[in-house]
């Protein structure tokens, strides 16, 4: 199978992920809206049925100000958690995935949005092909952490005692990527993470670490298109 052919038939398995999520969407929910590719694919589908009628009164909370942006486009009705403090689903993607459905989250740089929202959502389902699914976290992806960037080179020597061998995100002009709250990302290649809590535990007591990209004890729904069909596992 070439590259081409390869690249196509991972988009037809996120395409069937993120119509089974957005099957799950009701009339009348306040409805998260994830960012990446697969969950920017739930994202064109949600606004299909909408202007199908059949769906009514729905509206999104954004994950990110690309996709607050998309949705306009699109058509879906937004609005906040501060006017919705409760979101009813959530439909998004992932990085990586564990059998725990433990995630790492961050790839676009959303993580710290990402995250709140997840926390304030009843159902939160996560879609993802195949290839995120991992034996076990930080083998295929290294671990995004959100940084102040007053003294962000400070962090560089802890991440390390950690475990870690952290690299500044930049933009393909050089300069440090930002992040909706306008902070740096640096993405902490650690290999197998044998045991997350314990690492999500060590980066929330650091000050100036502002958020990270493990996902713990937030998922409801892991939605996973493979070759043989769909997986839908209530976790």
């Amino acid at each position: 199978m070439g590259e081409t052919d390869a690249r196509f038939q991972v988009d037809e398995l996120k395409r069937q992920a993120a119509a089974a999520a957005v099957s799950l969407v009701e009339s009348g929910m306040v409805v998260g809206l994830g960012a990446g590719s697969t969950a920017r694919m739930a994202l064109e589908l949600l606004a299909r049925r909408l202007h199908r009628g059949e769906l009514r009164d729905v509206r999104g909370v954004p994950c990110a100000e690309q996709v607050a942006a998309d949705a306009r486009r699109l058509g879906i009705p937004l609005t906040t958690l501060e006017e919705h403090p409760t979101i009813d689903l959530t439909i998004d993607g992932a990085d990586e995935v564990d059998p725990q459905a433990r995630l790492i989250k961050g790839g676009g740089g959303a993580l710290l949005r990402e995250k709140i929202v997840a926390q304030a959502t009843r159902r939160e389902v996560i879609i993802v092909d195949e290839t995120k699914l991992s034996p076990v976290l930080g083998t295929r992806w290294a671990l995004p952490v959100e940084v102040l960037p007053f003294g962000w080179r400070t962090h560089l020597a802890f991440l390390q005692e950690l475990g870690a061998t952290p690299t500044l995100r930049t933009q393909e002009d050089g300069m440090p990527f930002r992040t909706d709250q306008g902070n740096y990302i640096l993405d902490c290649a650690f290999g197998p993470i044998q045991e997350p809590e314990a690492l999500a535990q060590a980066l929330e007591g650091r000050a100036g670490v502002v958020e990270h990209g493990l996902f713990l004890d937030l998922v409801t729904d892991l939605i996973v298109a493979t070759q043989a069909g769909l997986e839908h596992r209530m976790v």
